[in-house]
């Protein structure tokens, strides 16, 4: 195993996630299998009780680990599925410490910090790096492992100790380390100044860790004289100096990495070079440049609690960047805080009431995201009967489907005290419940956390034609309450639907308005699992419900094909592998319906081709379609593989 440890220095927040995430998807382009470890330094478990204002959203994962956004970042950007362990925090090092030393596991020894704590740092970092994470019984290749916070930290400094000793323990050729610092630049002078950096990296040498590479946050790229001065004081090699400038979207700086040539460097420090090839990011390239070029856009208004800091809901948007994405539009996000809506915000902040309600009504689409607590509840109730009413694509996340059923049961059902449990424990209709399995005397991981089963009950509906007419699904869920299952029939009675169920059929999932162009809500988070290239199917609704082209992704649904081959062909015809939750027999016969474009004639494309690596790609009208597709796959032989890319978009 090979480890990649990123670090930071002079300041926080300068994008040590995003450039950890990077350096895995370009080892993850020259060929390599990577994981990925966050270390967070703070005394939680995890990162389930902490506030979004403190420490940005909550990422929830398959196996109901409630972690740091930063393994969002990881699992969006690599494509793989991380588990809890993933996340390390100083308070499940201590806990698994303090465990071994009530078992009587240390008896006799004194248990301190230096080897204890640093020993259990160390032994989780070995057994997690051999988990897979991207589907495939055999450990990875490498593994990036970030340390949150910055260098100096007095939380931090067991974990600088014990990747200090790390790194010594795993010897020279197997770790890396990148360290990523800032560079300001004074606009009195306009001159980019080396202090800090150099400070930075003189702290970590004399906690005992070397960087092989430096990563400089700045506002442009750096100059040959600066690169030079930081190469004199840092020890660092001018080669190995890589600048990470401001750019127009986050998908150029695994770009910004390759061409700096940041693998070569890492390659060398893991003694790689043998193995990896040149970096294939030719479909990576093509979507940030595709970002750039859209120009048309599509207003989403979110209305939410956390509205002041975006980090509360960074997968939401990115899920929604995805899907805009496929739809060939530029997101425009309006954000509007529930509570400028109400009636007391009227007469309190009129000012504040009107901007809201112009940007809520200004907007193509409207998106109501999770939640906790009763603060601005009634914002969210009276957006989502805006949306209702007057036919706005709209879709609601977990709060966001309990408000849409209080408020159909207040308005439409006459129930004007109908509420949730959560908000007012004494209403007589009672529309959302307390979970009967949930805690209300511990709050840490007691809720229905993980992924979970849904079963679609109507199968032509939208929800179940977007995700490719399956019957089932696993999407994330993090919540405590559900909607109230003896109010179900009288709900449906009058016209909303409950498309989706859990298991029993007890727990309500999915719920649609059929008579509304789109209006949808989910008990689970389908953001969670949206990926660049593969958007979630719901988000997906919502843009293309907002954008004028819903009716053609249901025919068409944006998705990703895997046939898996031998030596390229098999009868002439691919064997399609689903790929992503949500596929179904229909997609597996997609390909051959195009007109002029059957799976038989995309194997002759490629028959008889010898070269290791082939990417061809073809645009074509399909007839009597008033849709483009664009088909795009590549060949290696050595995975024998072939992948399919359908983008569907109107003309």
């Amino acid at each position: 195993m090979k480890y990649v440890l990123v670090t930071g220095g002079v300041v926080s927040g300068l994008g040590k996630g995003v450039t950890a995430s990077s350096i895995g998807v370009v080892l993850k382009a020259c060929g390599l299998r990577i994981t990925s470890i966050k270390i967070d330094p703070y005394l939680n478990t995890d990162a389930g009780t902490m506030s979004p204002f403190e420490h940005g959203e909550v990422f929830v994962l398959d196996d109901g680990g409630e972690v740091d956004l930063d393994l969002g970042n990881y699992e969006r950007f690599l494509d793989i599925k991380l588990t809890r362990d993933n996340n390390i925090t100083t308070g499940k090092i201590y806990q698994s410490v303090i465990d071994k030393e009530r078992r009587g596991d240390y008896l006799g020894k004194t248990v301190q910090v230096v080897p204890h704590i640093t020993d259990a740092i160390q032994e989780w970092i070995e057994r997690v790096a051999l988990i897979p994470v991207d589907g495939k019984e055999d450990p990875a290749d490498v593994c990036v492992i970030e340390l949150g916070g910055t260098i100096g930290d007095i939380e931090s400094m067991p974990f600088i100790e014990a990747l200090g000793q790390f790194s010594y323990r795993v010897g020279p050729g197997n770790f890396c380390l990148v360290h990523v610092s800032l560079v300001p630049v004074l606009n009195v002078v306009g001159e980019q100044k080396t202090k800090p950096t150099q400070h930075s990296v003189r702290g970590l040498r004399g906690l005992g860790l070397t960087p092989n590479i430096l990563a400089c946050r700045s506002t442009k790229a750096l100059d040959e004289n600066v690169k030079g001065k930081l190469s004199q004081f840092c020890h660092v090699p001018a080669t190995n100096i890589i600048t990470l400038y401001d750019v127009s979207n986050i998908w150029h700086i695994p770009l910004l990495l390759r061409d700096q040539k940041a693998h070569e460097a890492i390659l060398k420090a893991l003694n790689l070079q043998c193995v990896a090839r040149k970096p294939a990011l030719e479909e990576w390239t093509a979507r940030a440049e595709l970002c750039d070029m859209l120009h048309e856009p599509v207003r989403i208004a979110m209305v939410g609690k956390y509205t002041g800091l975006s980090d509360s809901y960074l997968s939401v948007l990115k899920a929604l960047l995805h899907a805009s994405i496929a739809c060939h539009r530029k997101l425009v996000v309006e954000w509007v805080a529930a509570t400028d809506l109400e009636d007391a915000a009227a007469r309190e902040t009129p000012d504040a009431y009107k901007a809201a309600w112009d940007l809520l009504k200004g907007a193509d689409g409207v998106l109501v995201p999770g939640g906790f607590g009763d603060r601005g509840v009634q914002g969210k109730i009276l957006a989502a009967k805006y949306a209702r009413e007057n036919k706005v694509p709209f879709l609601g996340i977990c709060l966001g489907m309990q408000i849409a059923v209080i408020e159909f049961a207040r308005s439409v059902l006459g129930l004007q005290d109908a509420n949730s449990t959560e908000f007012d424990p004494e209403t007589t209709n009672p529309c959302v419940i307390f979970m009967p399995e949930g805690s209300k005397t511990h709050m840490g991981g007691t809720m229905r956390l993980g992924s979970r089963r849904t079963y679609f009950h109507v199968i032509d509906c939208k929800s179940a034609k977007l995700y490719g007419n399956v019957s089932i699904i696993d999407e994330r869920h993090r919540h405590r309450y559900e909607v109230n299952p003896d109010m179900v029939e009288q709900l449906e009675n009058a016209g909303l639907l409950f498309v989706g169920k859990d298991e029993t059929g007890q727990r309500m999932e999915i719920v649609e308005l059929p008579s509304h162009p789109y209006f949808v809500g989910v008990q689970f988070h389908p953001e969670f699992k949206s990926r660049p290239g593969k958007p979630s199917a719901l988000f997906l609704g919502l843009l293309s419900a907002a954008s004028g082209q819903l009716e053609d992704i249901m025919q068409n649904p944006f998705r990703f094909y895997k046939a898996v081959t031998t030596n390229g062909i098999s009868n002439g015809q691919p064997t399609v592998k689903i790929h992503q939750n949500g596929f179904g027999p229909r997609e597996a016969r997609m390909l051959s319906g195009f007109t002029g474009f059957t799976q038989h004639g995309v194997m002759e494309s490629l028959g008889g081709m010898s070269t290791d690596h082939l990417d061809y790609s073809q645009a074509r009208k399909v007839p009597n379609h008033s849709v483009f597709l664009y088909f795009s796959w590549s060949w290696r032989s050595e995975s024998d593989a072939m992948y399919f890319r359908i983008i569907p978009s109107c003309l």
